[in-house]
């Protein structure tokens, strides 16, 4: 388990994503601004140099995020916790991770990537007798401009619309687009937060929401917020966002939390799959 943990944290801050890179792609080969079109190739040559030198595509290697699941049976499922904890040390040694963790009241760093609730792990219990997981390092540019809002329940679907335009909008070029941006409406203030989170950073560019409605409202969003011309690095052009996911919870009916969470272009997770025998394997 820790060795899985330790090789899908190096290659998810050395590797883009492959529906990431192609997402990159395109946007350069569409981009028409000059100054736009120069910031997507520094990316795009960023990307190539921190394959070839097998170093981090961006200083900020950020917060350290598990999704985890795990079957019922399987044999380790007492000792995962410690695994991950271990691991997220040994990377930031090893790859090497900048230390991030910070004590919010006293400033201290323990200067190895954990610390109280950190790694953050995400737990959902399967059937099964193996353990999968996805590790996020959720960079802090883009999660600075992070928003939640309370639009009146009555605004409906409209009051999304005009929390997530008003969400980029504040947000201008602070984290670093295009970005992915996600959208988690329903539930509780926490829920919602934990919805767009995992829409922002785990699923896939180029795939819709399941749902007919919500798939057509994603791409409503998409070109609006492409049309405000924002664009790479806020230097304008055609792409301000590199997709728009949206997940939903029921609601209480007297509430109807909207949150924003934003994905930088440097959209990095990698996954592996830990079989009962203890052998395992990493994808992206």
């Amino acid at each position: 388990m820790e060795d899985a943990a330790v090789k899908a944290l190096r290659r998810a801050v050395i590797y883009l994503p492959p529906d990431v890179k192609e997402a990159l792609r395109k946007a350069y080969m569409e981009e028409d601004n000059e100054a736009a079109k120069a910031q997507l190739k520094a990316i795009l040559d960023n990307v190539e140099l921190a394959e070839k030198l097998g170093k981090p595509i961006c200083q900020d290697t950020g917060l350290v995020i598990f999704y985890v699941k795990v079957g019922y049976k399987f044999p380790g499922l007492s000792i995962i916790e410690e695994a991950l904890v271990n691991a997220t040390r040994r990377a930031t040694k090893e790859v090497p991770l900048r230390p991030n963790t910070v004590n919010p009241f006293t400033g201290k760093n323990p200067g190895d990537n954990t610390g109280r609730f950190v790694p953050y792990i995400h737990w959902k219990l399967v059937d099964g007798d193996s353990l999968e997981f996805t590790v996020v390092p959720k960079g802090g540019g883009s999660e600075a401009v992070a928003m939640l809002q309370m639009p009146p329940p009555g605004r409906g679907v409209t009051g999304v619309k005009e929390a997530v335009i008003d969400a980029v909008l504040k947000a201008g070029a602070k984290p670093c687009p295009p970005t992915i941006v996600g959208v988690g409406v329903g539930g509780g203030a926490d829920i919602a937060t934990t919805l767009a989170k995992k829409a922002a950073c785990l699923r896939k560019l180029g795939t819709r929401n399941p749902d007919p409605y919500l798939a057509k409202l994603e791409k409503e969003l998409y070109k609006a917020i492409n049309e405000l011309g924002i664009g790479a690095m806020g230097m304008g052009g055609k792409h301000t966002v590199l997709g728009v996911h949206i997940e939903y919870a029921h609601r209480h009916p007297a509430t109807y939390p909207v949150a924003i969470v934003f994905q930088c272009w440097a959209a990095r997770r990698a996954s592996a799959i830990v079989k009962s025998d203890g052998s395992y394997s990493v994808y992206q």
